[in-house]
């Protein structure tokens, strides 16, 4: 079973008011009943409503018309264009303005005393500063450092605590695959 058009009971008016197909056959493409169609040609049904051109919405080509107004048993057939919508996950870079730009040190900070197994490749990714900021910061030789107060990046809006989630278990992923692998190479000396 095919799908029905968009707005099949607007569809029907148009084509009932502009075609010389018969009752069945818009009823069938349009997925309503037969009676609703006479309905429609008697201006008993859809009173108001404006018809719909399903040719101009991609929907149905002259030539199938022409081809089932000169076949009665010939059904319409909708055009379909196959679409493929992609879910791009890829994260938006939000502008942060400038009274909040110091928050990214503080962040990156309380990143590194919460969550000291992230990578500071990690802890830059998604606080949104330079890896060599994160390092030094985590080495305090950040030009600043006496100046930071460590906050939590999730309550500021930095990135949502689902990027946080993500990010240790890729770094616990990381540390048992190291573990695994010294052991591996501890047992073959």
């Amino acid at each position: 079973m095919s799908n029905a058009p968009l707005m099949p009971m607007a569809t029907a008016v148009w084509l009932v008011e502009n075609t010389t197909l018969t009752f069945k056959q818009i009823a069938e493409f349009c997925k309503l009943h037969e009676v609703e169609v006479q309905g429609i040609a008697d201006g008993e049904v859809a009173k108001g409503i404006v018809g719909y051109n399903p040719i101009i919405s991609g929907q149905l080509s002259r030539e199938e018309i022409k081809l089932s107004s000169e076949d009665n048993n010939r059904p319409l057939s909708l055009i379909t264009s196959e679409v493929e919508i992609e879910s791009s996950e890829k994260k938006v870079k939000k502008y942060i303005p400038l009274s909040k730009r110091q928050d990214k040190p503080d962040s990156a900070l309380w990143l590194i005393k919460q969550h000291s197994i992230l990578k500071d490749s990690q802890i830059a990714k998604l606080v949104g500063i330079t890896k060599n900021s994160v390092t030094a910061i985590r080495n305090k030789s950040y030009w600043n450092f006496n100046n930071l107060n460590a906050k939590d990046p999730v309550a500021m809006g930095l990135f949502t605590q689902k990027d946080l989630l993500d990010a240790v278990q890729k770094a616990e992923r990381r540390i048992n695959r190291e573990k695994k692998e010294k052991e591996k190479a501890q047992l073959s000396k």
